[in-house]
């Protein structure tokens, strides 16, 4: 995130806002204190997680998937160990297998 001071706010508004347009917010800085933040106005028509999951791609924090996950991933109830096996046992037995 940019860091301006007030004066340079003042003087350099037109050249902060293009910055925010390629998603770059600024925080405004007064003697070296955070008074306020900069960013763009989203359309509404993605909701605020979406925005973050933007700017973390964005700035290659995250890295989005290239394919989408099976929607069984969000309806079906995950496996169920049986009772006294250890999930971290299975683990490493699936890794040992190769799975």
């Amino acid at each position: 995130m940019k860091k301006a001071s007030i004066t340079e706010t003042k003087n350099k508004l037109s050249a902060l806002i293009d910055g925010l347009k390629a998603g770059s917010p600024v925080l405004i800085v007064d003697r070296g204190r955070p008074v306020a933040r900069l960013e763009a106005v989203t359309d509404g028509s993605e909701d605020e997680l979406d925005g973050r999951l933007a700017r973390l791609a964005r700035d290659g924090v995250i890295r989005p998937g290239r394919v989408r996950a099976p929607r069984t991933l969000f309806t079906e109830q995950p496996p169920r160990l049986e009772e006294g096996t250890s999930a971290v046992g299975a683990l490493i037995e699936e890794r040992r297998e190769g799975r």
